[in-house]
């Protein structure tokens, strides 16, 4: 879970008053063709599907449709992958087919529903019946029996509870950025950021870091609590190991082909409309208490995640039972270890999760 990054907006609007949107497009453009999938056994569909009673944008890209398909379920909330896979997805799509959907309120599904309505139903539950949904649909529409369930941050909450729910889905469980306890996360990433303060003997942010001391404590975690206490983590490598900065994700959406500028603007109106919304819940969630799991787990660990900090996974996929479990430890990546490590990523996939497709 990352929080909505403002400038973005000034960004778009900056390009277009300097004449940039030419650039832009044309550098879409060689994005577009780079990312055509030409063999006669792929697929490349892009469409919008009625999911839980609103549209939701569903995308699916495989050089053969006979390989196993990965349904991804991004974090946020409201950050789709969608306008950043061309960054690292290609290569995973010769060995599967993947499947990434826009939720509801975020991104291209943004604009297809009154937020109003959409506000009213953003829940946790809601999420992992939508997940579900989905997840039958891509059975149906491609063929399949089961699909492979990877999820990334925030995506991880309603993941986890989809396969305690509905684990006929899938084959297997692949966690990103897993988040297991909420408020242990904050505690650990929190503690994180202070430390490395005072190593940099950083005025500013000690001041602001003291500022919501003790976090999170016994204080409800606002959404201004939460947006200053990810700050300074993820400025110390937490998002991006060893970059203060991750433009190469907040910016990458205006390279993609799959969006214009305005579903480019709708990511940030999407993380507004369902953070502060389903803050009350997510600090809540403890999935440390699931002592059984129905399907194969894989974790995917980044070794300077401050964003999910790994040590409660770490502890809980060390206790829980499950047909198989899997720890992969990627040494170079903070948070975003598709992005970070994509070879890695691909690697690994290959290595511990496809021999789990049956």
């Amino acid at each position: 879970m990352w929080l909505p990054a403002a400038w973005l907006l000034l960004s778009v609007a900056v390009s277009a008053q300097e004449g940039g949107a030419k650039t832009y497009a044309r550098a879409r453009l060689a994005v577009e063709d780079l990312q055509r999938i030409v063999a006669p056994t792929g697929v490349q569909d892009s469409y919008k599907a009625n999911i839980g009673g609103v549209e939701q944008w569903i995308s699916v890209r495989g050089q053969d449709r006979a390989n196993p398909i990965i349904l991804f379920v991004h974090g946020g909330p409201a950050s789709p992958i969608t306008p950043t896979m061309w960054q690292f997805q290609r290569p995973i799509e010769e060995y599967f087919t993947v499947a990434n959907y826009d939720q509801r309120g975020a991104g291209k599904s943004y604009g297809e529903t009154d937020p109003k309505i959409v506000g009213d139903t953003i829940r946790i539950e809601r999420y992992t019946d939508d997940l579900i949904e989905v997840a039958e649909h891509l059975r149906q529409r491609y063929g399949k029996r089961k699909l492979v369930l990877m999820a990334h941050s925030w995506g991880t909450i309603p993941s986890m509870a989809a396969s305690l729910k509905r684990p006929d889905l899938f084959h297997a469980y692949v966690g990103i950025g897993q988040v297991i306890r909420t408020r242990e996360n904050e505690r650990i990433s929190f503690e994180y950021a202070l430390e490395q303060a005072k190593l940099h003997k950083n005025a500013e942010a000690l001041r602001e870091l003291e500022s919501i001391a003790p976090y999170p404590g016994e204080q409800p975690i606002t959404r201004e609590r939460i947006v200053l206490a990810r700050k300074w983590p993820q400025h110390y490598g937490g998002l991006s190991a060893f970059r203060s900065q991750s433009d190469y994700f907040f910016k990458g959406p205006l390279l993609s082909p799959d969006y214009n500028a305005e579903q480019v603007k709708a990511i940030d109106q999407g993380s507004i409309l369902t953070l502060g919304r389903l803050l009350p819940e997510f600090v809540q969630v403890d999935y440390s208490k699931v002592t059984s799991f129905p399907i194969p787990v894989v974790m995917f660990l980044g070794r300077h995640d401050y964003t999910t900090p790994t040590a409660p996974t770490e502890a809980w996929l060390k206790q829980v039972k499950a047909p198989s479990k899997q720890a992969v430890w990627f040494e170079r990546s903070a948070h975003m270890m598709p992005w970070e490590e994509p070879g890695k990523t691909l690697v690994s996939l290959l290595e511990y999760v496809r021999p789990l497709v049956k």
